[in-house]
């Protein structure tokens, strides 16, 4: 897409920063690289774009447009991921009729890479979740969801490493307590684990154990909380840890226009971000790996 298009279907505000803690692996030339990291969170089934008379959301939105969307940008940089942070299920008619087949079935035409899960995954069961995923050609990863005694068992990973013009990206996933917000008998033998003790072991591994030259955390446990700054969140995370590059967020719907440069526990910034709902947004983050100098990075909320 040329850029010109982009500054139009792009919100003004953009952001650049430099990513601390990145250990860029050997280049053959010396040349920049760039990794575009396209994301999209709580779709929630909202397969159509919202209709004119819809208020503030109208003509906004929609898969096809979407596709179009991102396959303009792969044309542009064929180093691209396409990622999703949960609540994929739940909000339409197309969830109660088809019970999520649709929404695997299209995400996988858009080719997305990796996606997490998030609490409303779990409105079918855990055994209607399963059911839908052989309609998924992309992986999941959730590190701090032990579905061993479940059928999810095997189905889902911690994390996935994906190489991109020579560089390395780990992605990990992270998912909200489900207990209170989620039938026991919906989620049945499915264990919670803290989030931030297995970000911070999850984001050691892929780092120094697996060398990766970016660490992504897909989260569906929130932007933050204001009336409660201790609970889990993504800002909490991202100041707890400190292998963690870009953390890309859902569950309490945040539209962010331009990420959010967070410090981590060694002074170092870390991405946080996240693009509302519904489909209404994409999110797209650049990261340029220079040999020499250090990852920067530059990101924006595009409307659908």
């Amino acid at each position: 897409m040329k850029r010109r298009q982009f500054i139009q279907k792009s919100t003004a505000a953009t952001v650049l920063a430099s990513v601390g803690g990145l250990g860029l692996q050997s280049f053959s030339a010396p040349r920049t690289k760039k990794i575009t990291i396209l994301h999209t969170n709580d779709v929630h089934s909202h397969i159509d774009p919202f209709g004119p008379e819809d208020g503030r959301n109208a003509n906004k939105g929609g898969v096809a447009r979407r596709a179009t969307l991102v396959e303009s940008i792969r044309m542009e940089n064929p180093n691209t991921l396409l990622l999703d942070a949960g609540d994929i299920f739940q909000g339409t008619p197309y969830f109660n009729y088809y019970g999520g087949e649709l929404e695997f079935k299209l995400m996988s035409m858009l080719k997305y890479d990796v996606a997490t899960i998030g609490n409303h995954d779990f409105d079918n069961g855990i055994d209607g979740l399963y059911a839908q995923i052989p309609h998924a050609d992309f992986e999941f990863v959730s590190a701090n969801y032990d579905f061993s005694n479940t059928v999810m068992d095997t189905h889902v990973k911690p994390y996935k490493i994906i190489v991109k013009d020579g560089i390395k990206i780990g992605i990990f996933g992270l998912g909200i307590e489900l207990d209170g917000l989620v039938n026991k008998d919906m989620y049945k033998e499915t264990v919670y684990h803290n989030p931030i003790e297995i970000a911070q072991d999850m984001s050691r591994i892929l780092k120094e154990e697996q060398s990766c030259d970016l660490v992504i955390c897909l989260s569906h446990i929130g932007y933050q909380y204001k009336n409660n700054p201790d609970k889990v969140s993504d800002i909490t995370l991202a100041r707890a840890t400190k292998d963690i590059d870009l953390i890309i967020g859902g569950h309490t719907h945040t539209f962010l226009p331009k990420p959010t440069i967070e410090t981590n526990s060694i002074g170092k910034n870390v991405l946080v971000n996240q693009v509302g709902c519904f489909g209404l947004y994409l999110g797209k983050i650049d990261f340029y790996f220079e040999p020499g100098k250090k990852v920067t990075a530059e990101g924006a909320s595009i409307i659908v």
